[in-house]
Parts: C-alpha cells; structure tokens; sequence
C-alpha cells in the first residue's frame, strides 16, 4: 500500500547542531568526504533508502544525509513554479541523468536510423493508430477503466459508440490524443488546457458541468491511497488554480536562451504539476500525460507519437505514486519524479524497438507463405497486417470500417484493400451482412497458401 515516505532530516538543524556543538573537524570531515548528488552506485536516493545504507567511516546516516544534500543543492535549478505554500520546485543534472537525457535526445527526436515501419509515410499511419489506442487504453485504465484491452480495440478500430463508463473514458482519451497533434505548435494556454480535459471527461464525471472547469473551493479534493483511509496529498487551494495554470502556461512556452532547462525535463515537470496542484475534479491524471505528450511533441520528439508512457505506468502504479510523494516529502525536489518516468520513457522506446523487430519478422513470414501463390507482391503493407492476423485467427470477421480505422485511410481505400483479398486473390470469405459486406478468415488459410494452384 502506498503510503506518505519518512520526511528527510532537516538540513538547517543538523548543520545548527554541528554548530553548537562547535565540531568544525566534524563539520570539515563531512563537507570533505566527497559525496556527490549521488550515492556510490549512481542511484539518486531518498532518505528513506539512504538511512539503511552504510554511512562513510565516522559519519551518521543523518550526517551522510546532509551531505549528500548539500551535493544537490550546490548543482540544483529552481524552476519558476512553486508549491502551495509558495516554495520553489527545483531540480538536478546529475551524470546519470544527463546520460538518459543524451540517450533520449538521440532516440527520439532528429533523424533516427531504424526500422522502416514508422519513418515510412506509407505505414507510419498504421502504427500511430496502433500507439495512440494503446495509450488511450492504459491512461484510462490507469484512473479506473476496466474495460478489457481486446474489447477496448474493438471498439476504436470499429468506430462503434462507448457502451459504458470505461469504454467512454477510453474514446475520450483517443480523441484527446489526436487533439494534441492538432495543437502541437501552438502556445499553451489556459483554455486549450481545460479543452482538453473536456474532451477526456466528457460524459464520465457525476456532474457534467465539471468537464473543462477548474474545481471550486465547495469541491473537497484530496488524493488517498487504494483503500481511501489516508489522505497522500491535498492540493492547493481552488482560487489559486487561475493564476497556477497561467503560471504552468508560462514556463511551458518560455523559450529564453538564458533560461534553459531540456525540453524533457520541461515535459515531465508538465506532467508534474498536473498532478500536484490537481486543478480538476477528476481526469487530472489524464491530462497531465496528455500534456505531457502535447510538450513532447512541441519540442520535436517525434518518435514519442509511438510510445505509450501509460502502459508502463500500469506496470508499476505505486512506483509512479512514489516518484510524486518522494519530490513533495524531500522540499519539491523534482528529480525524484525526473528520473522516474525518464526511466518509463526509455522502457518505451525500448519496447516500441522491439515490438518493430517482431512486426518485422511477421511480415517476412506472411510474404514467404506467399512465395508460391499467385498472391505473391500483390499485397501492400495493410493486406500483409491482416493476412498475418488471420493466419492466427481462423474465422475471425474484418469489417471495412474497422480496417479503415487501424491504418488511418479512407473508406474506399479500406472497401479495396478487402475486396481485392476476396473477390480477386481468394484469402478471405467475403458475407453479407446488413446493407455492407464482412470478410471472415478461412479455416483452411493457410493450407490455400501453399497451394501453388491459388
């Protein structure tokens, strides 16, 4: 269960007691051990880690604390955000991050050499559909859709109306994503903020009207843990929200060259505050990623369009929940949060690698079973996608709809694609069904593939 971190010793007090106790070679000692941001593996650790590791010879764990503390501020940058008392947010660079930092700017922005699928115009469509439902299903799920993924697919890819709660919060979330590639250019403001929330609440709240509108002082807010028995945070007070949000909008747009933090760090320190100040009654976690997203994208971080942060959250939830509660707990220091979903963002890309490598090797495995059917070169990248699908699924039914939505193309593009598998190469079973046709996967597919006659 996720519960509030030990805060850390407090600085002032320890170095007042070392003054009091007039120990300078103490004091020396300490400020002369050589302990940087980090501890000895390069881990960028909470007191509540710290205090059971093994301090340097002659020194307590609070000492070793107040070291390592006085490491990170030496190195630390304020941002212009603060928390609800009026305390500043900051940050650290340390050699470990920078590193991520370095790896990221190389693997998801400029020009990348990878894999075809996703720089090729002609199937990068079908892969950005892919992301963006499988984005807009973790997100959702991760604030209570329990809609399961299959049915979730379902019914994006076929265009069909939301049956429930779940499946609402999950269209929402769809359409809030193509909504941020819209505005990517853009200036943050205030109102596209609240737009956005619209559009991921709408019809899901208990009062309607809450959606795009900021709560009020009359809406009792606090964030608790799983079994709601103990309040983890209690955001500021509801008439700050105003001048929070433009306050967000400011730094999110600041370009200054003397005021430079790394748009990554930008992003997530998005993400960030989002959460921390909780301007919405709920849906806040939603909005924060899809800003978090619409920053990415602003900044020239391409490849994020393909990665889903959400479905690596839902891996470990309290890690993220941590990552929050360590920055609150430790005088807003953000790197905590920094690291933690730099480290999700890398796991990401990490994973969209691999999950190229594999669609890769489908559809040479798909086109090698074609080698002695007349089909052979006769089927684009989208034919190939659905001939590997129904290898897999006997009697599985395509719709023209549903095909049109999983690769961003027109109806009649759809119409063809699935007609030409039917009626001219003989792979799918082509049914009346209502006033339009369904297309079914054969039994016997495969085994028509290897027939050299077909």
């Amino acid at each position: 269960m996720l519960k509030i971190p030990e805060p850390p010793p407090n600085r002032s007090k320890t170095l007042n007691n070392l003054i009091k106790q007039q120990d300078s070679k103490k004091l020396a000692r300490i400020l002369g051990a050589n302990i940087g941001p980090c501890d000895p593996k390069g881990r960028y650790l909470h007191w509540e880690k710290l205090k059971h590791l093994p301090p340097p010879e002659g020194l307590t764990s609070e000492d070793y604390w107040f070291a390592t503390k006085t490491a990170r501020q030496n190195v630390s940058k304020k941002v212009p955000l603060t928390d609800k008392k009026g305390r500043p947010f900051y940050f650290c660079v340390p050699d470990t991050l920078q590193k991520e930092l370095h790896w990221l700017d190389q693997h998801a922005a400029g020009s990348i050499t990878m894999n075809q699928p996703i720089t090729n115009p002609h199937t990068r469509d079908t892969y950005l559909v892919s992301s963006l439902i499988e984005e807009s299903i973790s997100s959702s799920q991760l604030e209570g859709a329990s809609t399961t993924k299959n049915v979730a697919k379902e019914m994006l890819r076929q265009g069909r109306r939301p049956k429930d709660h779940s499946e609402k919060m999950i269209f929402n979330n769809y359409k809030a994503m193509g909504v941020i590639r819209e505005f990517k250019d853009d200036d943050l403001t205030p109102s596209l903020i609240l737009h956005l929330h619209k559009i991921l609440t709408n019809g899901t709240l208990d009062d309607p009207a809450k959606a795009g509108k900021l709560r009020e002082a009359s809406d009792d807010i606090h964030v608790v843990d799983a079994s709601e028995s103990s309040v983890l945070h209690t955001p500021p007070d509801a008439d700050e929200l105003p001048e929070r949000l433009n306050m967000i909008c400011e730094f999110a747009n600041n370009s200054a060259e003397s005021e430079f933090i790394h748009p990554v760090i930008k992003a997530i320190t998005l993400h960030f505050m989002i959460g921390y100040d909780h301007p919405f009654v709920d849906g806040n976690g939603r909005t924060a990623r899809a800003l978090f997203y619409w920053a990415m994208a602003r900044h020239g971080y391409w490849l994020m369009e393909f990665v889903s942060i959400s479905s690596i959250i839902k891996q470990a939830p309290a890690k993220y929940g941590k990552a929050y509660l360590h920055t609150e707990t430790d005088e807003n220091d953000l790197t905590y949060f920094l690291i933690h979903q730099i480290e999700v963002i890398k796991e990401g890309i990490t994973s969209l690698h691999e999950y190229l490598g594999r669609k890769a090797e489908e559809f040479e495995d798909a086109e090698k079973l074609l080698d002695h059917s007349k089909a052979k070169g006769k089927l684009n990248h989208r034919q190939l996608s659905l001939l590997k699908h129904a290898l897999k699924h006997p009697d599985a039914i395509y719709k023209i709809q549903e095909h049109q939505s999983s690769h961003a193309i027109s109806y009649q593009t759809a119409r063809t694609d699935l007609l030409k598998m039917s009626d001219e190469l003989n792979l799918l079973r082509k049914r009346k069904y209502g006033n339009s046709f369904v297309f079914v996967s054969p039994p016997d597919l495969r085994k028509k593939l290897s027939d050299k006659k077909l």
